[in-house]
Parts: C-alpha cells; structure tokens; sequence
C-alpha cells in the first residue's frame, strides 16, 4: 500500500480507449494507487468511477509539448478541475525556457497555478530537452510561480526519469516541493532508486508490475 500511494497509474497515449481508461481505474482502485493520470477528455469518467474512492483524478495540461499559450493551458486546467480532476500536471513552455525568456516561463505557470485555484499542480520541466543548468531554472520559477511540484518528463520526447535529474531537482526545490519522476520507470528497482534520490511521486503506467515485483516493456 505504501509503493502504491507513491504511483500515478498512467496512460496518457493517444490511442487509448475507454476500455483501457476503464481498466486503468479497475487497477488504481484494487491497489490504491495514488492517482490516475489521464488525458483531458478521461477525466468526467474517471471522477465518476473513481467517486468515494482514495484514487484522485490527475490529468494533462499543455501535453506533450507545453506550447499551448498560457490562456490556453488556463482554461484547459479549470475545464479539467470542473469535469472532476483534483491534480493537474502541466508541460513548461520548453522553448521559451531555452531562450532564456525566465519571466515569460514563470507567468506560463502561475497561470495554471492561479486557474487551479488550490487544486495540486505539478509541473513537467522535461529534463531530457535541458542542461543542467535550465533544469535548476526551470525548477526555481515553478516554486516562484506557486506549483506543488516539479516533474522529470512528458515520456513522450526523448528521455525519461534518471536519479541524477532526481537528485538536482530535489536540491534546487528543498524539501517542501514535491518531486514526481517520470519516463520509463518499470520496476519496483526502478521506483527505490528514485525515492532514494529523492522523488514523492512515481508517474509510471506500469504500476501494476512494479506492486506485482515484475519488470514491465512500458515505455513511461
């Protein structure tokens, strides 16, 4: 129960079906995970097959690309929490990090900080695409513009969770700041290294492998 209140039960690819979203929910809610994360368009089903139950609801916001304009990543994030969604996790506007523009960054998230309201926000820096350096960056101006987390990886780019990203992200945030490592964690191996290293919360859509002690071909 421990390891699986660490895990959000993923399955963010655009092929999925509702049948899948229906078993994702089946699995979160017979090993308690601690959330589904799920597309937008999942999230009235989820909240309703997931009322009255430990499993909260988080979706994607801006995803995979965090290109979206900021009024954009807005008004998806009060339209996900009014279909239900009680976590939010949204995707850092890369491009505009990598060019320096820090405050446009930071305006980006607060953004979906303040539509959120309260409701947690994660967000995803996709340390994949950054130096060491932005990462550091990219993690300070997500705790300036107010977000409850900071995230390793969309799973959809080039890169995944690794320790080492693990390891900066929890020394730049402190220990107030929650850590959520992302991208091809497979194992229950693969989840201790990262807590070892520092991460709250697993986002993997193998969690069932992972609680089973198996080793799944996942690719998040």
């Amino acid at each position: 129960m421990k390891l699986a209140k660490l895990i959000d039960h993923t399955a963010l690819k655009p092929e999925t079906t509702r049948e899948q979203i229906l078993t994702l929910i089946k699995e979160a809610k017979e090993y308690h995970f601690c959330s589904v994360c799920i597309n937008p368009t999942w999230v009235a089903l989820a909240s309703k097959e997931l009322a009255g139950t430990d499993v909260e609801v988080c979706t994607v916001i801006g995803f995979p690309l965090g290109a979206n304009t900021s009024t954009v990543k807005a008004f998806e994030t009060k339209d996900a929490i009014s279909n239900g969604a009680t976590e939010i996790d949204m995707v850092i506007n890369v491009g505009a990090l990598k060019a320096g523009d820090y405050p446009f960054v930071e305006e980006d998230i607060r953004a979906v900080v303040k539509a959120a309201e309260g409701t947690l926000v994660k967000v995803i820096i996709e340390t994949c695409l950054l130096t060491d350096e932005e990462k550091v960056i990219a993690c300070e101006l997500a705790v300036k513009a107010g977000a409850h987390f900071v995230k390793t990886s969309t799973g959809f780019s080039s890169g995944g969770a690794t320790t080492e990203d693990i390891a900066l992200m929890r020394k730049t945030v402190g220990p107030d700041i929650g850590v959520k490592a992302s991208g091809g964690i497979r194992s229950k191996e693969d989840v201790l290294k990262m807590v070892d290293a520092g991460a709250t919360r697993i986002g993997a859509s193998a969690g069932v492998a992972i609680i089973s002690g198996e080793v799944s071909n996942s690719d998040y």
